[in-house]
């Protein structure tokens, strides 16, 4: 599969698991999606159906690894190669210091030379798909300006072409993973001297992206994509919905308006909720993704409250055409059967 790295969602931890990206990929046909973070070793000996498993609509999909040694890394990019992602991203960014104290994510950033080995490990069993790079700018008290393009040619001369960076630092001991995303100082400009220096390789950016505006200046100023986390999570219909259009000029041909597009991809969620009971799932395993996905809309936050009050109990496919019909999703309000009422609260 040809991806286009225009525009990701990033890879987070209980966030984009396979109902998130069900739900994203909705919105989204073009926009590339990856997996939560995975250990090597979990993807090897655990649960592979549970860890791994995805619906075909979700591709193009990446399944991102943690780890730090070569030989279960390069087992575990066949199972995922094996398995069907589009593409294997080693993680060397999280800044977690349960992941640092396994000596894998962000502290790797100074072990540039095992990292190479990583990759060249993972690449003899990767067939034709990619392997990438998701890291961080430097860590600790390394110098951003001299590690990070050190670290970006010893690991390309092991044939590595796609690193997606994000522009920060990571401290790893005195900062939570929530400060290590808030902190740190943003350093947009030595990504795109990166870009530049390096003009061959597929350089991502990651890192406070707001909006697709933003990533447009971005590509415009020769960044090859932009990967974006926190703020799809918090309004994915904001990010998304626009997507194909704006980033990747697919036009959108159906005549419907946006609201009536995101109506339609929460229609298909009731079906797919019904199927993950009829499993055994629980409900909130899907509605707990959900929950953001009206914001900015009228009576966003009865629809909120009416998920989260009501997550655990039982009826879930009823209670969520419920609050399907607090939204006013256009002039007039749409109903869970196909047939239109005034708009207002019911």
């Amino acid at each position: 599969m040809n991806i286009s790295r225009l525009l990701s969602v990033a890879p987070m931890m209980e966030r984009t698991d396979r109902h998130c990206r069900y739900f994203f990929r909705l919105l989204s046909q073009q926009t590339l999606l990856y997996s939560e973070m995975i250990n090597a070793n979990a993807i090897i000996k655990g649960n592979k159906t549970r860890l791994l498993n995805f619906s075909e609509i979700e591709h193009p999909l990446a399944l991102q690894i943690g780890g730090s040694d070569p030989k279960l890394l390069a087992e575990a990019t066949k199972i995922g190669v094996d398995w069907g992602y589009d593409e294997i991203n080693l993680n060397v960014g999280c800044p977690s210091s349960r992941v640092s104290s396994g000596d894998f994510g962000a502290v790797l950033m100074k072990r540039k030379d095992h990292v190479a080995k990583c990759i060249d490990a993972m690449a003899q069993f990767s067939s034709n798909v990619p392997i990438s790079v998701k890291c961080r700018i430097a860590v600790d008290d390394q110098d951003p300006e001299e590690i990070l393009p050190s670290f970006i040619k010893t690991v390309s001369n092991s044939g590595l072409s796609i690193f997606i960076i994000h522009a920060r630092k990571a401290i790893l001991s005195g900062l939570s993973p929530k400060d290590n995303r808030k902190i740190p100082p943003i350093e947009y400009n030595l990504v795109k001297k990166i870009k530049a220096q390096f003009p061959k390789l597929e350089i991502c950016l990651n890192g406070e992206i707001k909006d697709l505006s933003s990533v447009m200046n971005f590509i415009n100023d020769g960044i090859d994509g932009c990967m974006i986390g926190r703020e799809v999570y918090k309004n994915p219909s904001k990010i998304l919905e626009n997507a194909d259009e704006k980033i990747f000029n697919k036009m959108d041909l159906s005549g419907k308006s946006k609201k009536r597009r995101l109506y339609e991809a929460l229609l298909k969620m009731i079906p797919y909720l019904e199927s993950h009971l009829l499993e055994g799932g629980k409900a909130s395993s899907v509605l707990r993704h959900l929950i953001n996905s009206v914001s900015g809309l009228e009576g966003a936050k009865l629809f909120r409250s009416t998920l989260s009050e009501n997550m655990n109990k039982k009826n879930q496919t009823e209670i969520f055409e419920k609050a399907l019909k607090l939204v006013n999703f256009s002039d007039k309000k749409i109903d869970v059967e196909g047939t239109q009422f005034e708009s207002g609260l019911v």
